[in-house]
């Protein structure tokens, strides 16, 4: 007889699943009846809960693939149960698999929850428990952290934020000439000593000359009352001087009731004169038909030339001039007018009447001197002492400076009259008397044009 060793039936082994430390779920025979009455002597199976089927799963969720959660508090179950980490400071999020209701999740997360002593959480797995509030500094701490746009407390920056000030490094220009620029390209750009004062000083003329002027059109005339002074040149050099530096636009008007030379001074030629213009007043309504009555060549400076026949140049009176005058007023900002010679000609009384500042010529010699002072004394008897207080005298010197008289004595008489002098030195391409170019003027007679025109814009300013 073959003897059959059976063994010996010992004790079930316990299948109840391993609950770790702090876990939400709890099971029966562990220490004493749980919530669903099982104790230790039934030795059953080990259920988790009487509510939740055995038959049911619950889906795993690794610690690596809590990082991927958008909850920042979610933790993973380990084992096929469910653990948390910190159960003081939020319940963790338990992702339900086949056949798990969301009642089911509720109960479980209120069972353990009552285990741990804690609030029992929703249904989406966040504590009730308010978390604790964020402090300010921690604000750009976090934002560093995000891929997006950056969160300030004051919300995004606008575009007008990205200023020229912000984006671009500034670095001084180099000096335009003398030494100083030598001593620039020597270096290699490492020693910028900047512009001399005498540069600074005509930039800052410059911008006095740009100046906006308001909303209605300056008049300037300029007047002598002896011919060969240079009044045309003085015209021609302001004009030139005032439409190269500003924005707006500028004319010079030849006034002369005889022959003008304003046009032989003046780059350019056109086809109409100013007495065509006065004829054809009434049709001109835009500055394209205005354009084909002025010349331009080689200058920003319109100009209006006078006829070339003294006869008709003669019937150019007061009434055509403020023809003229009003209808160059809706196109241009200043005005420029060349006047004739002397102060009681026809033309004059319009003349004066618009004026908004003046500019008086006079040359280098004793009776030219003598002259210009009369033409102010001659202003102020018929009662345009505001014109006389606001006037510029300017001594041209540009025809030759071969003189024994003392100009310095004839600026400070002057200076006792008015607030404005200027100098115009000697210069060769003046002396042409031939069409003006500003590039072939020396250094010396370009800085007197451009003074001469900052003086002038300071007054038309206040008029």
């Amino acid at each position: 007889m073959t003897q059959t060793n059976t063994p010996k039936p010992g004790p079930r082994p316990d299948r109840r699943p391993s609950i770790s430390q702090g876990s939400v779920v709890d099971v029966a025979g562990e220490a004493g009846a749980g919530p669903g009455g099982v104790s230790p002597a039934d030795g059953a199976d080990a259920a988790v809960t009487s509510d939740v089927a055995p038959a049911r799963d619950i889906s795993v969720v690794t610690v690596s693939d809590g990082q991927d959660r958008t909850s920042a508090g979610s933790l993973s179950a380990v084992g096929g149960v469910v653990q948390q980490e910190t159960v003081t400071s939020a319940m963790p999020v338990v992702t339900a698999g086949p056949g798990v209701t969301a009642s089911d999740i509720d109960e479980l997360a209120a069972t353990g929850a009552a285990a741990a002593g804690t609030e029992p959480a929703d249904a989406s797995g966040a504590a009730t428990a308010a978390e604790p509030a964020t402090e300010p500094g921690d604000i750009s701490e976090k934002a560093k952290d995000l891929p997006g746009r950056r969160e300030r407390p004051e919300g995004p920056e606008p575009a007008a934020a990205l200023t020229a000030d912000r984006l671009l490094t500034r670095t001084a220009a180099a000096p335009v000439s003398g030494w100083r620029r030598w001593l620039y390209q020597a270096t290699l750009g490492y020693v910028n000593l900047g512009d001399s004062d005498q540069v600074r000083i005509q930039r800052a003329m410059e911008h006095r000359i740009a100046m906006r002027l308001g909303e209605r059109t300056r008049y300037v005339p300029v007047l002598s009352r002896k011919g060969g002074v240079g009044k045309t040149t003085v015209t021609t050099l302001l004009g030139m001087v005032l439409a190269e530096l500003r924005e707006d636009r500028v004319i010079a008007m030849d006034a002369n009731p005889d022959r003008g030379t304003l046009s032989d001074r003046s780059p350019g030629r056109a086809d109409f004169t100013a007495r065509q213009l006065v004829k054809d007043r009434f049709t001109v309504d835009s500055f394209a038909q205005l354009s084909n009555y002025t010349a331009r060549e080689g200058s920003r400076l319109d100009v209006l030339a006078s006829d070339t026949d003294p006869m008709v140049a003669h019937a150019f009176d007061d009434s055509d001039y403020r023809a003229v005058t009003d209808i160059l007023g809706r196109y241009y900002s200043i005005v420029l007018t060349d006047s004739g010679t002397g102060m009681v000609h026809s033309v004059m009384k319009g003349t004066l009447e618009k004026a908004d500042a003046v500019v008086l010529v006079s040359g280098g010699s004793v009776d030219e001197a003598r002259l210009a002072s009369e033409t102010l004394s001659w202003l102020e008897a018929h009662g345009r002492q505001d014109l006389v207080a606001k006037a510029t005298v300017v001594i041209n010197m540009a025809a030759g400076n071969r003189t024994l008289v003392n100009i310095d004595e004839i600026e400070q008489h002057f200076l006792s009259r008015v607030k404005n002098v200027v100098r115009i030195p000697h210069d060769p391409h003046l002396a042409e008397g031939s069409r003006i170019r500003l590039g072939q003027l020396k250094p010396a007679t370009r800085a007197a044009a451009v003074e001469l025109a900052a003086l002038v814009v300071d007054e038309l300013q206040q008029a």
